[in-house]
């Protein structure tokens, strides 16, 4: 292994030509925008034996990976936010397809309004597309996920989408322990497909199937994901034995022991809450984190085995399904409904918004009083809403939110009057 102080996205990208794709689709958005960037120097310069396409389009960036994958390619592409949603029939197709692609998320939020900054709106709005989802809290986890998402995404025949916070990761410039190429060809085999368009061996790819047989084709998508469940775990302690380091597997648990109050996330922002509860340990209050690493599949069991002698749960998230609260802690809900634990959702970072460890620690002592509502919006400033939602009141032309919302914290030139 190499130790080299390089960003996140070019972090990533070595590890995923260390994979050696034989296809990458490039459509630029940011902030994931380096990663393929990195990777077609390395094609232009040699260093990397791929075909490598530059498209007009997300959409036509999974469309082609759909086709290279199909005919026996092993297949590469990342996007972010708008990128992932105007690719999201193809994106459909290619689980329900059973195809092996590997796709970096470089997790942004959603717009309108426009926003280019960190939440994980664009992944959990494809959390029901039938792709494995991985969520890394660090660069080098990053690059750690990406290698063993190709194994599990071949294995299985299943794609996979490996998560990272957008600039928070991509961006951060740190120190990171690069696998050589004889580390990754021992873990990763080369790529034998379990369907592949073959003139010499005909068949069809993506039949029509009728009410006679679609229940059960679905089911047995499912199924896979039911499988990835016991292969996640297996192929990170696989990866430990051959790089010697701990990454991926469903869950990390941190200072669970004798935690009556456990918290919930996933992706960079563990970092800061394992920082704030290392210090509520040495002011003698007991309080575990729990991280999620494969958020689909969802591991309920081992969600539930983790948190059995938690009294209380808060799961922060940094997302939301309006009109109905969290959508993480719904799934963790799920995992406990036999047990009785009270699970509270706690809203925060959302378009970028910086999570604080006085706002953790201020939270964390609300939940520690009782006093920590079923859903609470972290920083939220409701004395801005109060004024909007009374001008919606008073005035009928009361104008588009956004602007509004700016109006009124002064980043535009006055405000509502």
């Amino acid at each position: 292994m190499t130790l080299k102080q390089i960003e996140g996205s070019h972090g990533v990208a070595e590890a995923v030509a260390l994979c050696r794709p034989e296809v990458i689709c490039a459509y630029p958005i940011s902030p994931q925008t380096h990663i393929v960037e990195n990777l077609g120097e390395m094609v232009k310069a040699g260093e990397l034996k791929a075909e490598y396409l530059n498209v007009e389009s997300e959409f036509a960036a999974m469309s082609v990976a759909i086709g290279s994958s199909a005919v026996g390619a092993r297949t590469y592409t990342a996007t972010a936010s708008q990128g992932l949603l105007y690719m999201a029939e193809a994106v459909y197709n290619a689980s329900g397809l059973g195809l092996p692609i590997v796709m970096t998320i470089a997790n942004r939020a959603i717009g309108a309004p426009i926003n280019i900054w960190n939440d994980h709106s664009d992944s959990m709005s494809m959390r029901d597309s039938g792709w494995i989802q991985l969520f890394a809290e660090t660069n080098q986890e990053a690059m750690d996920l990406h290698i063993q998402a190709f194994k599990l995404a071949e294995e299985l025949s299943l794609p996979v989408m490996v998560c990272m916070d957008g600039f928070i990761l991509t961006h951060a410039y740190e120190r990171l322990d690069v696998p050589t190429q004889e580390q990754v060809d021992a873990f990763l085999p080369p790529f034998e497909p379990r369907q592949e368009l073959n003139p010499a061996h005909p068949l069809s790819i993506g039949a029509m199937v009728g009410p006679e047989a679609y229940t059960e084709v679905r089911y047995l998508a499912h199924a896979k994901q039911m499988q990835a469940l016991e292969r996640i775990p297996e192929i990170a302690a696989d990866f430990k034995l051959g790089f010697g380091r701990d990454a991926g597997g469903l869950i990390r648990p941190y200072r669970l022991e004798g935690a009556e109050i456990v918290i919930i996330a996933l992706g960079s922002v563990l970092g800061t809450i394992k920082d704030v509860i290392d210090e509520l340990h040495e002011a003698g209050q007991k309080i575990g984190v729990l991280g999620i690493i494969s958020y689909r599949p969802f591991p309920l069991e081992a969600i539930c085995e983790a948190l059995k002698d938690a009294k209380k749960v808060i799961v922060l998230e940094k997302c939301f399904a309006v009109g109905i609260g969290g959508i993480v802690a719904t799934n963790v809900r799920m995992a406990l409904a036999s047990t009785g634990q009270e699970v509270l959702t706690v809203v925060a970072g959302l378009g970028g918004r910086a999570i604080t460890m006085s706002s953790l620690h201020a939270m964390l002592q609300e939940a520690v009083a009782g006093r920590l509502g079923k859903l609470t919006f972290m920083d939220l400033q409701q004395g801005v809403v109060d004024r909007v939602l009374e001008h919606e009141r008073n005035v009928r032309r009361s104008g588009p939110i956004a602007e509004s919302v700016l109006r009124d914290i002064g980043a535009v030139a006055s405000k509502i009057s």
